[in-house]
């Protein structure tokens, strides 16, 4: 059986959607804390031993370093013959929705909230036009749900769990009420934490937590 490190931080999605992702597979991880805060993934020593990348997480399998969040999906959903689409028309979609998804929607909103929440003094003009391109990526997802639970059909697949990552962090984090401004996301997101094994970002990633400013 395989045995799984995370390095991660609370905050991070991209964390938050490994640590999911093997918690409703039924696995467990050991969770290795990291001073993203304190510049520690900017160093060449950690850069050099962790992530040549330099970034967040970092998912060890029986030692071996894995990186970048959505291959790691993709190969824990083969592995474990879960959440990876039925046949070759699903998976394809699910590729469609991952690659749109990190380029789209976690991209902006990853970048948006750590801007909004976690720095003392934001620039309001950028804020701007990150909430802009945020309001039409979450528009054409509200539109997508609108006709299908999930991402892709009627059965949740990793593309829903990077989807909804970043969405499921709290609303003062995020600055979007969901349940108001897009009802069929938030529904979305209320039939992904009813999965068995489902749990919530600060819950399933403990550890000292940034400086909170919005």
């Amino acid at each position: 059986m395989p045995t799984y490190r995370l390095h991660y931080f609370p905050e991070s999605g991209n964390s938050y959607k490994l640590g999911l992702m093997l918690t409703l597979c039924g696995q467990t991880f050991e969770p290795v804390w990291t001073d993203f805060g304190g510049g520690i993934t900017r160093t060449p020593e950690w850069r050099r031993t962790v992530n040549q990348m330099g970034e967040i997480p970092v998912l060890v399998e029986n030692g071996l370093r894995l990186t970048q969040t959505a291959p790691i999906l993709l190969k824990l959903a083969e592995r474990y013959g879960r959440f990876g689409g039925e046949n070759t028309s699903e998976r394809f979609e699910v590729l469609r929705w991952l690659f749109w998804d990190n380029h789209k929607l976690t991209g902006y909103m990853a970048t948006y909230r750590y801007h909004r929440t976690f720095t003392p003094s934001p620039d309001p003009h950028v804020l701007a036009y990150f909430r802009r391109r945020i309001d039409d990526f979450l528009a054409i997802l509200e539109q997508h749900l609108q006709q299908s639970a999930y991402a892709v059909g009627d059965r949740p697949t990793v593309a829903d769990f990077s989807m909804i990552a970043y969405l499921s962090y709290p609303n003062d984090e995020t600055g979007y009420d969901f349940a108001a401004s897009h009802p069929a996301v938030n529904a979305w997101l209320r039939r992904v934490a009813e999965l068995p094994g489902w749990r919530s970002p600060y819950d399933l990633l403990p550890g000292k937590r940034l400086t909170h400013y919005a």
